[in-house]
């Protein structure tokens, strides 16, 4: 069975209505993107990127996976199917994927503000006062502007061994991630769906853009792998 890597970011999960800060001039739901995605704004002001990823968590309640997502778990009836998302929300999990690894963490889980590895399930509110077995502050479980990217290394051993890699939803224009696809072997080809696609330099793989939403670009990339 032939290995498809799918690279996702912010653009599929925004077909599910989950907003992202790129959007609005780099405010994220009316903040500063540094006062809730930066370890100095959690020192700053912890109770305010509480209720942030609080509210974050209540949203991704209330949205469904789209048909980008839904054809993605449906392909891994032909494909050994590897998703590496820099989505935090686990809308490919609810769609049914089996392999999703998240380069920047997850809303349903939180950590230890002083222990990285101590990492819990997490569905409702998280309130100060909640504390990790040592009795330290639990924070969201998210990478933020400036923190390693503790899966990385796992994500540059799954695209060195693709057969196919898609690109869906995102630029690939921030790093690390942008670096991901120098990974991949030369022949390998490489789709790139986004309905403003921007240019991936450098990338030696053959490429084909598909310049469509992950709604309809995903279900044609499903039908050529198939064809082929």
């Amino acid at each position: 069975m032939k290995k498809l890597v799918v690279l996702t970011g912010a653009g599929i999960s925004a077909e599910s209505g989950i907003k992202t800060f790129r959007d609005a001039d780099g405010l994220w739901e009316g903040h500063e993107v540094m006062e809730v995605a930066s370890y100095d704004g959690w020192r700053n002001n912890k109770a305010l990127v509480i209720d942030f990823y609080n509210q974050r968590r209540r949203q991704l309640h209330e949205v469904k996976p789209n048909l980008g997502h839904l054809t993605l778990a449906e392909m891994e009836k032909d494909f050994d199917v590897h998703i590496i998302t820099q989505n935090v929300d686990n809308l490919h999990e609810q769609a049914g994927s089996s392999k999703v690894l998240h380069l920047h963490g997850e809303l349903l889980k939180v950590r230890s503000d002083h222990h990285r590895f101590e990492v819990l399930d997490w569905t409702t509110d998280l309130q100060i006062g909640d504390t990790d077995s040592n009795g330290i502050q639990l924070r969201p479980h998210i990478v933020w502007f400036g923190e390693a990217v503790p899966a990385l290394e796992e994500a540059v051993s799954i695209v060195e061994s693709a057969d196919y890699v898609a690109v869906v939803g995102t630029s690939l224009q921030v790093y690390p991630a942008a670096g991901l696809m120098h990974y991949a072997k030369r022949h390998v080809p490489v789709f790139y769906i986004d309905p403003k696609p921007a240019t991936i330099y450098d990338l030696q793989n053959p490429l084909e853009v598909i310049p469509m939403m992950a709604t309809e670009g995903v279900p044609l990339l499903k039908q050529k792998l198939k064809d082929e």
